[in-house]
């Protein structure tokens, strides 16, 4: 790893068998062109892909859903133990159990060192306005970290109607306005709505995970050359997109160097108090 490669990732997971075989994530599969997996994804891949796009640190998420974990909290920190000046955590916990899920949840953010919680709407099929989330927002405003949910349709056969940024995100920002909330996936066909809460609110960011740059909306594009400058951050959805390929078509946006780097590592830095 070379010290002059700054790029944070904000959505990565290396995942487990269970996680890349489970029914739900059959159509990615399909679109990835791979079959059920024997093995899990060996660490040596994660970081020659890393490498060979320059991005310096990955923020990998655990998965909790209605039927436990898929990635666990520690699965996550081993992987963090083991390469510690490459990867950073994010929570998931168990929306049924609050009180179990706020205890999980600052155990590792206070003692274990993860910087925020992903909860993924579609898998719980509960839009950010339900209560049972509500518990999780007043911890990470408590805790000063973000949550990470995903905005838009979904790429699992899964409901995408969770997903939308009108009305769920908006409330939850009017309710929550001190919660810093990082946004996945852009929001298509949603993208519109998704810069408009995101313009709204001073603490909502989108992140372009499960997008290619040559893929970004030109409204996206258009919001991250002016007032989003600071507002849009990188992701993958790793292994879902390599790094490099994320990346590739980046130079065609024609975006200017401060807003590049605002991008790649700045804005992630500072909404996930990573210096």
């Amino acid at each position: 790893m070379k010290s002059d490669n700054p790029i944070i990732d904000v959505w990565m997971q290396q995942p487990t068998r269970e996680f890349l075989n489970h029914p739900m994530f059959a159509s990615l599969r399909k679109w990835m062109g791979i079959d059920l997996i024997e093995q899990d994804l060996p660490m040596e891949w994660t970081l020659d892909s890393m490498d060979q796009a320059g991005v310096h640190l990955g923020i990998l998420c655990a998965w909790h859903g209605p039927c436990g974990p898929l990635i666990s909290n520690e699965q996550v920190l081993s992987l963090i133990q083991s390469y510690p000046d490459r990867f950073k955590g994010l929570a998931s916990v168990n929306l049924y159990q609050p009180m179990e899920a706020l205890r999980e949840m600052t155990y590792y953010i206070k003692e274990r060192g993860f910087v925020g919680v992903r909860q993924v709407q579609w898998f719980w099929n509960l839009p950010a306005t339900d209560r049972r989330y509500y518990p999780l927002y007043a911890r990470c405003v408590e805790l000063d970290v973000p949550i990470c949910f995903q905005v838009g349709h979904t790429g699992p056969l899964c409901p995408s109607e969770p997903g939308r940024p009108i009305p769920y995100i908006d409330e939850v920002a009017l309710d929550f306005p001190e919660l810093k909330m990082v946004c996945g996936h852009i929001g298509y066909p949603w993208t519109q709505e998704m810069i408009a809460v995101a313009t709204k609110h001073p603490n909502v960011y989108i992140d372009t995970s499960a997008y290619t740059a040559k893929r970004f909306p030109p409204e996206l594009v258009r919001y991250m050359k002016t007032n989003g400058k600071k507002k849009v951050i990188f992701g993958t959805n790793y292994p879902m997109i390599p790094h490099a390929k994320c990346l590739e078509d980046l130079d065609s946006l024609g975006l200017e160097e401060e807003t590049r780097e605002c991008f790649l590592y700045k804005n992630a830095r500072e909404v996930f108090n990573l210096d």
